[in-house]
């Protein structure tokens, strides 16, 4: 096909992003899906230095991380050490824990980024869109005004102003 009749590269004025980093994730890199032989990366990461791994923080039974693939600039997870599915088969300890890492979480990153709101939130199973079902983990996403334009809802594509390792920097400082 022609670039006439096709259209490609000719100019129309619409400024694209592009996110193929995204397509990777949806395809399955790094989540334990059927079909693939990716490993549980909630289990692997506490293996890797905190730079590496994006690490924040290390509890004694939960650990917060930069979400590889954000949602907003700061998006953490405040993850269990152990591989647990389901919120009630956390024992007290390590649910009093991801609840207190993640209040801390939120004074962090309002030090470091003045967000006006959070979204927190477990998705529980594969059916609620827990992108890795088998390990428990809490989301983080700080929100500011405006930051959900049509970009998302449109362009299915997320506007991030920081790199994760500056962001995971500047959160830990500030930890």
């Amino acid at each position: 096909m022609s670039d006439e009749i096709s259209g490609a590269g000719i100019p129309d004025n619409w400024q694209r992003l592009w996110a193929p980093h995204r397509l990777d994730y949806l395809r399955g890199e790094n989540r334990p899906l059927a079909g693939n032989d990716a490993s549980c990366p909630f289990c692997e990461i506490p293996a890797k230095s905190d730079e590496v791994g994006l690490i924040v923080h290390r509890g004694t039974s939960a650990y917060v991380v930069m979400n590889l693939y954000p949602y907003n600039p700061g998006h953490l997870l405040v993850c269990a050490f152990r591989h647990v599915a389901d919120f009630t088969d956390l024992t007290k300890a390590e649910r009093d824990e991801i609840s207190a890492l993640t209040a801390h979480a939120m004074l962090t990153v309002r030090k470091v980024s003045a967000p006006a709101g959070f979204n927190l939130g477990m998705n529980q199973g594969a059916i609620s869109g827990a992108g890795v079902a088998a390990h428990i983990h809490q989301h983080l996403v700080p929100r500011w005004s405006g930051d959900a334009n049509f970009m998302p809802i449109i362009g299915q594509t997320r506007v991030l102003p920081q790199l994760l390792q500056l962001t995971r920097h500047e959160i830990a400082a500030a930890w």
